[in-house]
């Protein structure tokens, strides 16, 4: 009897392994099958690779990942080996981080880890060393080097810290002090050393000018000029002009001021130097000296200086809501009543200064007035501020203050319908229209620094003046 043998039909998985081993088959006789990666990243050396190959690479040994160049002949004919690029930058939450080149006590390249950190509210050295798993005996180095505390312990929200570190272990920090010194903290043998390294400033004078068509703020700006120098008119001028009230569209103005550049790059405007304003037809001009005993101020043309006993506004670049008057119908009483002060509308929350150097007389709360400062100032004039959200700490009765001192914050305590400032001037207990009341006189200049005056002076009011044609706009 003859025996049958019946084959097994063939399965799916046969089908697909014998696919396989095609695959691999034609891949090793085509040549085209590289050797596997090894765990950290990196390819064995081929047979032709030297033992300087791996020499020349400094990030080989740190563990980056390499990337495979094309060979190319060298002079002698002979292959060139393949060069290691470093790896790619990686980010993460809040921090930039790379990698980065060090020389390592032995002379070899070691991989450092690059990181900035943009410091947070309530963040200190320590947090952000504990937060970056950097070494806290490190820190501890730092804080104790001569002098470097200080520049440690202050750090302020927003800035930047750069870091160079390996494994935890700090090779070197970097911080702006200010905007002409630098800290620099690099690993020096077994140790770390810090050196405050100094930005050269540079200054740029520039003259422009404008027209007030809405704001001061948009015409300084279509100047070419920056908000400090909108700024910094106002508070020149602020004697003379109430900006909240007076001025008008078609008002102009022409200011010479400084830039600060560092390293070929803007920083901020820099102090006004002269400037002049023209409000409702009436030209103002105020030029800065600075005086032999090294007191800088702003002064007129004459001598007499800009800064007068008492400011015409106690709070910057609001809006009038209820002016001086003595038939008002009061919005929450609903009957007539003067209305013995300007009230500024603002949001609640705005800084609310001393209108002139004085002795708090009273801090407190006063029936309808709600929270109120009361100022005593002398040649018996008294300013009061009502309506306030609550006090800067230290504000009390007794307590000293400086004309331009914020003293407390808008808000709309008492009979108040909105958020908004009540600011009185009174004369020998006689309410004055603060708008209106002619301020006490400017002092001039020491008659012995005059010449001195006139010699600084002078060029940089010439440079207001534009030749004949349109309104100068220098850049």
């Amino acid at each position: 009897m003859a025996l049958r043998f019946r084959l097994p039909k063939p399965s799916f998985a046969f089908f697909l392994q014998a696919a396989a081993c095609a695959v691999v088959a034609w891949s090793v006789w085509d040549g085209g099958l590289t050797a596997p990666r090894t765990s950290s990243g990196t390819q064995p050396a081929s047979a032709e690779s030297t033992p300087d190959s791996a020499a020349s690479n400094p990030f080989k040994d740190a563990g980056t990942a390499t990337a495979p160049t094309p060979a190319a002949p060298d002079p002698a004919g002979t292959p060139a080996g393949s060069v290691a690029s470093p790896a790619a930058p990686a980010s993460g939450a809040g921090v930039a981080v790379q990698l980065a080149g060090a020389t390592g006590f032995d002379g070899a390249r070691l991989a450092l880890t690059s990181i900035d950190v943009i410091v947070s509210r309530n963040d200190t050295l320590d947090r952000i060393f504990r937060r970056l798993k950097l070494s806290l005996a490190d820190l501890a180095s730092l804080r104790a080097l001569p002098g470097l505390k200080t520049h440690l312990d202050s750090l302020r929200p927003g800035e930047s810290l750069h870091f160079m570190h390996r494994d935890g272990e700090l090779f070197g920090l970097e911080r702006r002090l200010n905007d002409a010194e630098t800290l620099e903290v690099t690993r020096a043998g077994d140790g770390l050393k810090a050196n405050v390294v100094a930005n050269p400033l540079e200054t740029r004078t520039h003259t422009v000018g404008g027209r007030i068509s809405s704001s001061l703020f948009e015409a300084v700006g279509n100047s070419g000029a920056h908000d400090q120098t909108a700024v910094a008119l106002a508070d020149i001028f602020g004697w003379d002009i109430d900006f909240v009230l007076d001025v008008r569209p078609g008002d102009s103005f022409v200011v010479t001021y400084q830039e600060i550049w560092r390293d070929g790059h803007y920083l901020k405007d820099g102090p006004v130097l002269a400037a002049s304003f023209v409000n409702q037809g009436r030209e103002y001009r105020a030029v800065r000296y600075t005086d032999p005993t090294g007191i800088t101020s702003y002064y007129a043309p004459d001598g007499h200086s800009m800064r007068k006993a008492f400011l015409r506004a106690p709070l910057e670049f609001s809006r009038v809501s209820s002016g001086f008057n003595s038939a008002r119908l009061h919005p929450i009483l609903n009957r007539i009543r003067a209305h013995k002060g300007v009230d500024y509308a603002a949001p609640t929350g705005t800084p609310v200064r001393a209108a002139g150097d004085g002795v708090i007389r009273f801090a407190g709360v006063m029936g309808g007035y709600g929270n109120l400062i009361e100022i005593e100032h002398t040649h018996s004039i008294t300013t009061v501020y009502g309506h306030l959200s609550h006090f800067v700490h230290g504000m009390r009765a007794g307590t000293h203050v400086s004309q331009g001192t914020v003293i407390a914050y808008v808000g709309m305590t008492g009979l108040a319908t909105g958020p908004h400032l009540h600011y009185e001037y009174r004369v020998n207990g006689v309410f004055k229209n603060p708008q209106t009341v002619v301020l006490p006189a400017a002092t001039p200049i020491n008659a012995s620094y005059s010449a001195d005056f006139h010699a600084h002076t002078d060029p940089l009011l010439q440079s207001l003046d534009p030749a004949a044609g349109p309104m100068l706009v220098a850049r």
